[in-house]
């Protein structure tokens, strides 16, 4: 039978100990302080014996794994039992050391729990006690989003009941009566009028800011806090579903929700809007040596008021890579070509209004090594049984500013966490999908470079492909609209433009 186990220092100390019989702290302690004066210094063993108890070790550097049974318990299946339980340490711990063990130490109890229940090992392996620790659920999941949808819904009811309420108590005041009683208010003794003015009043000031009605011309502020609120609840949900383990990995979806929330513009969009997207996709080789890269842009118009939608937009071209530009069939050609100027085929028609139109597009394909524009050199060297890694990064594109960059290596399986030597910016272990993420908020012309290094059991090839994500609010092409006019007279008209560059692939093979 299994009394304990328990992660001390060598000098007996306890960091974490479970009990899996009745005992007494003072006695799990005493049995711990007597367990490093037992052990013949000089001799490789496994297990000592005491009269009463026998004590199974594993070393893990400064620390020791211990199972305390009883001297008639199976020394072959407590190796195994030990062996199981010095794998499930570095699933919850970075470090083999006493602060990171203390600091993670319900998360071990939990999880030898598992291992051993009433003194006896359970058949189970390493994935299954990382499931059953998690205790994801489905059913919960679908829960909390079935309640999040119902309390957005209560929400929006009680915005348009305020709307409705304020709406009666202005159609009161323009005929000089009474504002009408609603929800029992207003009928009574009290002046219903002011009652109702009041409470209408103080629902609509705390909604004002979501409910505000768009004017004819559509104003900044008002516009960008509508896009946040929605952006905002979509983010939220998406963080609920990661942080509860679900995987969100579609690119497109993944980068645009990131894109709105990233770069959602301060600016006024005016009547006349443009998008100008960018997506890259790239394939290096890990020895150098660019594969593949593939651009494509485009240009977006939106068009919310008739009185501008026959105009021409002028475009800007800096670019001197060899981009290939093409426009829209119902754009003329010649007039782009000879003037730089998008305006349709036929001067007395209108480009649609309130939708998205397409009206330029572009496509760079190299294999030129000077134009990628964040090289990675991920340099792997093995270390007895371990593989020391060194990442860097180099912008070559210092006119780029790169935000959410998020280099993604991966691990091997079933090696516990990588011990992180010397690192610029931040890391996340995903110990689900076995990944390193290396997480830099900017990388500009001031922070064009940086390094990575950390060690970890595996072999070179382990550690491939790295995957790099980023979003910037700059374009790499420099294909800008600098100018809109009318078609007729030629005055120039107010626009705003948005400008997106984001990753559909960047891979390191």
């Amino acid at each position: 039978v299994l009394l304990a186990a328990a992660v001390c220092t060598k000098a007996g100390k306890a960091i974490v100990s479970r009990q899996f019989v009745e005992m007494t702290r003072t006695r799990i302690e005493g049995l711990l302080a007597a367990f490093p004066k037992l052990m013949n210094t000089g001799k490789q063993h496994t297990f000592v014996e005491t009269e009463s108890v026998r004590y199974v070790y594993q070393p893990m550097e400064k620390l020791y794994m211990v199972l305390i049974t009883t001297k008639n318990s199976n020394i072959l299946e407590d190796l195994e039992t030990l062996r199981l339980f010095s794998r499930v340490i570095p699933e919850y711990c970075r470090a083999l050391e006493e602060n990171e063990i203390s600091e993670h130490c319900f998360d071990l109890i939990f999880a030898f729990d598992e291992i051993v229940a009433l003194g006896y090992r359970e058949n189970v392996n390493l994935a299954q006690i990382r499931t059953f620790t998690e205790m994801d659920s489905h059913e919960e999941k679908v829960f909390r989003a079935v309640r999040e949808t119902q309390e957005r819904e209560a929400k929006a009811e009680m915005r348009r009941k305020a709307k409705e309420l304020q709406q009666a108590r202005r159609d009161a005041e323009r005929h000089g009566k009474k504002a009408p009683g609603f929800g029992g208010f207003g009928s009574s003794a009290v002046s219903g009028g002011t009652t109702t003015a009041m409470i209408t009043e103080t629902i609509i000031e705390t909604e004002k800011p979501k409910v505000a009605p768009a004017p004819a011309r559509p104003s900044g502020p008002s516009k960008a806090l509508k896009l946040g609120a929605k952006g905002k609840e979509v983010d939220n949900f998406v963080d609920k579903l990661k942080s509860e383990g679900e995987n969100i990995m579609t690119s497109v979806g993944k980068r645009s929700a990131e894109a709105a929330k990233v770069l959602a513009p301060p600016i006024n969009v005016e009547s006349v809007h443009m998008k100008i997207e960018e997506k890259i996709s790239l394939t290096c080789g890990r020895d150098g040596g660019l594969q593949n890269m593939e651009l494509h842009g485009m240009i977006m118009l939106h068009i919310s008021d008739e009185k501008f939608a026959r105009i021409r937009l002028h475009v800007e071209n800096e670019d001197k890579r060899g981009v290939q530009l093409q426009t829209h069939p119902n754009v003329d050609k010649k007039l782009f070509t000879t003037e730089s100027q998008i305006g349709l085929k036929n001067p007395e028609k209108s480009f649609p209004i309130n939708s998205d139109v397409g009206v330029l597009k572009w496509r760079l394909q190299t294999t030129e090594e000077s134009f990628i524009p964040l090289t990675i050199n991920c340099w792997p060297s093995e270390s007895g049984n371990s593989c020391d890694v060194n990442i860097e990064y180099e912008l070559q594109e210092e006119s780029l500013e790169l935000n959410d960059v998020i280099i993604t290596i991966p691990l091997p399986s079933g090696v516990g966490a990588p011990v992180i030597g010397e690192i610029d910016g931040e890391y996340r272990h995903d110990s689900r999908r076995n990944l390193l993420e290396w997480c830099l908020p900017v990388i500009d012309a001031k922070n064009k470079s940086g390094s990575l290094e950390f060690s970890i059991a595996g072999q070179p090839n382990d550690f491939f492909p790295v995957q790099v994500s980023f979003i910037s609010k700059k374009s790499y092409c420099n294909i800008q609209v600098t100018k809109v006019t009318q078609v007729d007279g030629n005055s120039p008209v107010r626009f705003s433009t948005e400008t997106t560059f984001l990753v559909d692939k960047y891979e390191i093979l």
